[in-house]
């Protein structure tokens, strides 16, 4: 039970008189007349007032004439006449334009039901759509209370008698409705009231002494007893679902409230209750302080109605009275166009009108009552910026009066709207390092502070040296419940030498290059740095050796060369625990990692000779790394064991085939140690045989000179005459070397005689014996060479001789063909044939076949498209005198392509027969028949 009497009461609701309307202009109810104009009346209502309700924009009216009126905002008064004799009830329906009412239309207790349809007309008045008896039975009673649903489907009358009928189904249609007792009592019905929960339908039922509840929206109507204390009429009302549409009924010692199956709190307001209503969150109550019984509602109405009675607007939600105000003779309390209508027997009419959130909410902060403003802007469904501003304003007044721990935590309320640097600023003195922490700690809570904040947290717990909150804070259980910026935290833990805290976030969220940082540069555990990467994922460890490799390697090179070995081979996260030795594993590239090993060339080593072993496709860098290692070991190694067995390594590596595609750079290394032998075998495999022969002449290696000739002078014949010239131009006594060089050149005809001779001419030591035998056997060559070609001078002669005579009797004489075989099928030749001036004979059909063309024989063709072709390509070449000075200026023996160019005819004019000149001025067709002859292909008649 709530007592009243410690509520504050507040006014925040203005009241004034409702006035008369200047002319037709609509002026609302409660408006203040324009300056300079008539003073307005005072709204008067007609006398004999005896009911009233509100909704759908107008206050609606019943009196004792049995009319009913209309107030509409306009305020222009309209009404008809309802009943003949009197209007008793009116229940005007909230979200339909229906009016229900209870009147007498005769002497008597005989109350009438009408629906009225407010949309539609008959004959200027509203459409009365269904009339019924009110009372159910034929023992006459009298109309208590009304009620309707508002789906139109229920409709409740309750009796002085204690009874309550129930109309169920369309309540504006005779057809579709069904009337029956719902409760029989002894009490009179003080009040009715429907709740809709869901498909569930409730009718509360209070009476003088009791309170109930009915299931109406099933079969059987079950019904809840609720309480044993009741009310008079009109106390009793339903809330609205900020209060769970409880049943509200209004008892002289208290006010209860109802769910549909039991009692919730109650209020203890005291005085004798006359009136109940729900506005928008508030109880309204008029009563009077006099306490009467609520019985005598029904039988001394008059002679209380001089009495004061005092209108109260309660916040049952935030405990406080809203309104409290006395009035004479209430008639009762309506609600419409978002305001309170108190109407008096006298006719006036009083507007309630509720200030502002905002006005309420200054009244009070000037009472400094803070805690009401939050309760009350929050039952307003203030925004939240609102509520952050009283907040604010709240928590400045704590503070203003030293109580700085309340004031913490009002800031706290509105962080999200207040700029935080608002409220660090005030707690920043040593003395509140407490209440600081408190709204840091709220502010990374909510996932809304920087890396400022979380800095200036981290300072106040180690400046507290609450080990406890500071763990408490870092070691969250997983990623979403972090509620600050993980690396400046790690930064602030460093500095302040919280190292351990430091290492427990960077390990948990994954910051890798901060814990290297602090084990490495702080702590210096390297063997736990190591460790550490040893577990990252592959991209991670990789990166991280890149960074921190040197200095790894210069404190644990043994135990750093291992990882590197297993990062660029076959690299698995060493899991604590397990080991998943399924997953494929990964590789890095082996050459990014040789400046690591910049001074310690022992694991450098080691290193790259474990991956050119066991990854023979490693990177070629690996490979050139190696040898200028294996090279510089070789050069400065005194053993001669050791130097023999170091000299077979580079050699070995050498013949590896790895630097066929860094062949230069593998050459200036063993150029730069001074590596001979790795030299010549570069030079051979990169074919450069003239280095070869520079590198033997400039040691005096002639044996070596003459060795290198054999082995590559098929490859490059210059090496023999570059020998030639080097043995020609020692004075020492080479004539062995010289003429083991001459019976090579003379083999293969690599130089003229002319100029082996010149060539020797320069040495002092060479004499005519040293040539003799080559001489002689150039000359015999040369001389068999001479009598070859006279020999077959002559025989060309006899040739050209035979041919022409041959070609005279063609000529002259006449030819016989006496072939008795065809050439093609060796059959007897039969008319018709074909014969030709060469001497082959074809019978016609085999010549058709086998000939590609009438004027060729077919047995010659193949030769003469041979000759033909020679000729065609001698005529094509023979102008090519570009190609001719070109191939002149690059050969070795001019000789022998003037001679070539001689052969294809450049240098004279093609002659096909070599006739006498009176010969080639006979007729053209003469010169055909020539050549025709020469290739043997005219075809005879």
């Amino acid at each position: 039970m709530a007592a009243y009497l410690q509520w504050r009461r507040f006014v925040f609701f203005d009241k004034e008189l409702v006035k008369e309307p200047l002319g037709n202009d609509g002026a609302a109810p409660g408006a203040t007349p324009a300056s300079g104009s008539a003073a307005s009346k005072f709204l008067c209502l007609p006398p004999g007032i005896t009911v009233c309700d509100s909704g759908r924009g107008s206050l609606v009216f019943g009196d004792m004439e049995g009319q009913i009126w209309f107030l509409p905002r306009s305020l222009q008064l309209t009404g008809f006449q309802a009943y003949k004799l009197r209007v008793t009830h009116l229940y005007q329906l909230k979200q339909h334009n229906i009016l229900a009412s209870v009147g007498e239309d005769e002497e008597g207790i005989n109350p009438l039901v009408k629906i009225w349809n407010l949309e539609k007309r008959d004959g200027g008045n509203p459409l009365c759509t269904r009339i019924f008896p009110a009372i159910p039975g034929t023992e006459p009673t009298v109309v208590s209370c009304l009620t309707v649903h508002e789906n139109l489907n229920f409709m409740a009358i309750g009796f002085t008698d204690g009874s309550v009928t129930l109309n169920k189904g369309d309540i504006t249609r005779d057809r579709h409705s069904k009337t029956q007792i719902l409760h029989k009592g002894n009490y009179p019905v003080t009040g009715l009231a429907f709740r809709q929960a869901g498909k569930t339908t409730h009718l509360f039922v209070v009476t003088t002494e009791n309170v109930q509840s009915y299931i109406v929206s099933g079969k059987d109507y079950p019904r809840v007893e609720l309480d044993t204390h009741g009310c008079g009429l009109r106390c009793s009302a339903l809330s609205d679902p900020s209060q769970d549409l409880q049943f509200i009924v209004a008892g002289d010692e208290c006010v209860y409230l109802y769910q549909p199956d039991e009692r919730g709190p109650c209020f203890a307001f005291e005085g004798h209750k006359l009136i109940a209503h729900w506005f928008r969150g508030y109880l309204v109550i008029v009563s009077r302080d006099r306490k009467v019984s609520p019985k005598s509602e029904f039988t001394s109405r008059d002679s209380q109605s001089s009495d004061k009675q005092i209108l109260n607007i309660y916040d049952l939600c935030n405990k406080f009275i809203a309104y409290s105000a006395v009035f004479e003779d209430v008639v009762d309390v309506l609600a419409e166009w978002g305001s309170l209508y108190v109407l008096m027997r006298d006719g006036r009419v009083h507007a309630l009108q509720e200030k502002d959130t905002q006005t309420k909410l200054e009244m009070l902060f000037k009472k400094n009552l803070f805690e009401m403003a939050i309760n009350l802007a929050k039952s307003q469904h203030l925004d939240s910026d609102g509520l952050a501003q009283i907040f604010m304003q709240y928590g400045d007044h704590l503070y203003s009066k030293g109580n700085h721990d309340g004031a913490v935590q009002q800031y706290i309320r509105t962080i999200g709207k207040l700029e935080p640097s608002y409220v660090i600023r005030k707690f920043l003195d040593a003395q509140r390092i407490h209440n600081l922490t408190a709204y840091l700690q709220t502010l990374h809570r909510q996932s809304l502070a920087n890396a400022d904040h979380t800095t200036l947290l981290l300072n106040c717990y180690t400046k507290l040296k609450d080990s406890s909150k500071l763990e408490e804070f870092i070691k969250t259980k997983s990623e979403s419940e972090v509620h600050f910026d993980v690396e400046t935290a790690i930064k602030v833990l460093r500095q302040a030498g919280y190292y351990s805290h430091a290492l427990y976030l960077a390990e948990n969220h994954a910051h890798h290059e901060w814990y290297l940082k602090i084990q490495l540069e702080d702590i210096k555990n390297y063997q736990e740095a190591l460790r550490y990467i040893g577990k990252l994922p592959f991209e991670q460890a990789e990166s991280n050796m890149k960074r921190y490799g040197k200095i790894l390697m210069h404190h644990i090179p043994e135990q750093t060369t291992q990882l590197l070995k297993g990062l660029c081979t076959d690299y698995r996260p060493s899991l604590e625990g397990h080991s998943d030795g399924e997953a494929p594993g990964c590789r890095a590239n082996s050459e990014e990692f040789i400046p690591i090993f910049a001074n310690n060339p022992r694991e450098l080593k080691a290193f790259l000779e474990h991956m050119s072993e066991v990854q023979p496709d490693s990177p070629q860098g690996i490979y050139d790394t190696l040898l200028e290692l294996r090279l510089q070991n070789w050069a400065h190694e005194k053993d001669p064991q050791v130097k023999e067995k170091l000299h077979a390594e580079a050699i070995s590596l050498l013949k590896s085939g790895r630097f066929c595609d860094v062949f230069d750079k593998a050459l200036v290394l063993c150029q730069m140690h001074d590596f001979q032998d790795g030299v010549l075998y570069l030079y051979e495999q990169g074919k450069l045989f003239q280095q070869i022969m520079h590198y033997h002449m400039q040691h005096e290696q002639y044996r070596q000179v003459i060795t290198v000739c054999e082995r590559h002078g098929e490859q490059d014949p210059s090496l023999w005459e570059q020998a030639l010239s080097y043995f020609a131009r020692k004075e020492e006594d080479c004539k062995e070397y010289v003429a083991a060089v001459l019976k090579h050149i003379e083999n293969k005809n690599l130089m003229p005689p002319l100029l082996v001779v010149q060539t020797l001419a320069h040495n002092s030591t060479a004499t005519l014996s040293v040539i003799r035998d080559y001489l002689v056997q150039k000359l015999q060559k040369q001389s068999q060479q001479i009598a070859q070609d006279e020999l077959r001078v002559r025989r060309y002669r006899e040739e050209t001789t035979r041919i022409r005579q041959e070609i005279q009797e063609l000529k002259a004489s006449p030819k016989i063909f006496q072939k008795t075989k065809c050439s093609i099928c060796n059959s007897a030749l039969e008319l018709p044939s074909v014969h030709f001036l060469c001497g082959h004979s074809f019978h016609q059909h085999c010549f058709e076949s086998y000939s590609e063309s009438d004027a060729d024989c077919p047995t010659c063709l193949p030769e003469n498209r041979k000759v033909m072709d020679m000729i065609r390509a001698q005529e094509q070449k023979r102008d090519l005198h570009d190609q001719f000075q070109h191939q002149l200026k690059c050969s070795n023996d001019s000789f022998s392509v003037i001679a070539d160019y001689f052969g294809r005819g450049v240098f004279n004019k093609l002659t096909l027969l070599t006739d006498p000149p009176t010969a080639r001025l006979t007729s053209s067709l003469e010169a055909g028949l020539q050549r025709d002859l020469l290739m043997h292909s005219r075809r005879g008649t």
